[in-house]
């Protein structure tokens, strides 16, 4: 049975792609009102000033939602900034980084930052699962005593492996959680820096979050560009220069939407029920295979291949769930086969229906 959307005539269309990605349907109304026009106002979010006195409360709700939700101690600033992650991977080594730093190298995002910071001071890789593509977490790792910091990617987009608690390290904690934040609690005290670009379980692309340990920044030797300073941010309270005002207001939209939801704790509830449902079908059904190990498989991005006796039905796969309204499946060409993005606004319902899929195709074959 085919399901459409009520409001028009097309199949419904189940949003799996891995970012930009699904966001909850109360946030794009919301955004979508206030780019028409902002608390009327006559004005366009797009075009008014981020100085607008009808604007500075929408980045203080959001700072003081994000400090709610995810129980930021004292002593920490949550800034909006542009760039992306890819930004941070220069920004942290610059702000940290005085003589060694120490990385994680658990995917191909991890790799590009510890590259950034190779050119501010020793870097120390500490393990890696490259040898094996990236499917699994290393572990049984020292991390040097003398590091500045320890840098960890929570989870990995491409892979589908993700930390799913706070390590115990000797040394401050950075970590890139782009696509895993607000998807389980986390002890922001471990952490000095933790960043993310906001276009997986935030907002649209065009924003990144820092939450940073104000006291410490400015230990470093090395002059820092205003703009590249994150001492430049918590004293302009992200108002520098100008940001990017309407992804900060969707990601007001969304952090009002996680605490109506239930906060945290129900976004990893939701994320454990609704990737245990398809580990599950992926482990059942004979036409498929998950490529990361069990106890690192990622509740952000199911990642999975067809078996090697129906690896000819890959194409014919994609092609059977394209037609049936799944949207962004395919996985990343450095692992192949499939990758189901679960992210909090993901409802289970689509998940269901990707397993429906699974299931009709499996009959097929």
């Amino acid at each position: 049975m085919k399901l459409y959307n009520k409001n028009t005539l097309q199949m419904k269309k189940h949003n799996f792609n891995a970012g930009p990605s699904i966001l909850p349907r109360e946030v794009i109304e919301n955004t979508a009102k206030a780019i028409l026009d902002f608390e009327d106002s006559g004005l366009s979010l797009m075009e008014i000033s981020h100085r607008a006195k009808n604007f500075q409360p929408v980045v203080d709700e959001a700072v003081a939602l994000f400090k709610e939700l995810l129980q930021i101690p004292e002593g920490y600033s949550v800034l909006f900034l542009g760039g992306g992650a890819s930004l941070e991977f220069c920004m942290v080594p610059f702000n940290f980084l005085e003589k060694k730093a120490a990385y994680l190298n658990s995917g191909v995002w991890a790799k590009k930052a510890m590259k950034e910071a190779k050119g501010f001071g020793e870097v120390v890789e500490v393990a890696s699962s490259a040898e094996a593509n990236y499917t699994y977490i290393p572990k049984d790792y020292t991390v040097p005593a003398d590091a500045d910091y320890f840098h960890i990617t929570s989870n990995n987009t491409i892979y589908g492996t993700e930390l799913k608690e706070d390590l115990d390290v000797h040394v401050p904690m950075v970590a890139d959680m782009s696509s895993d934040i607000f998807s389980r609690p986390i002890d922001v005290s471990k952490y000095i820096c933790i960043y993310g670009g906001a276009q997986k379980n935030l907002a649209p692309s065009g924003v990144t979050f820092v939450i940073v340990k104000d006291d410490a920044v400015g230990k470093v030797s090395r002059y820092i560009p205003s703009m590249l300073s994150y001492q430049t941010h918590i004293d302009g309270a992200s108002m520098f220069n100008t940001p990017p005002v309407v992804p900060i207001y969707a990601a007001l939209q969304t952090l009002r939407w996680l605490k109506a939801q239930g906060g945290v704790k129900e976004m990893e509830r939701r994320a454990i029920e609704k990737s245990d449902m398809l580990y599950a079908e992926i482990d059942r059904n004979k036409l498929f295979v998950g490529t990361a190990v069990k106890e690192d498989r990622s509740r952000m991005n199911i990642c999975f291949v067809m078996a090697p006796e129906f690896a000819e039905l890959e194409a014919d796969f994609l092609k059977f769930a394209t037609e049936k309204g799944m949207v962004g499946i395919k996985g990343h060409r450095s692992v192949g086969g499939f990758r189901a993005s679960c992210y909090n606004a993901m409802p289970k319902e689509s998940v269901q229906a990707l397993i429906d899929c699974m299931q009709e195709f499996e009959k097929l074959h």
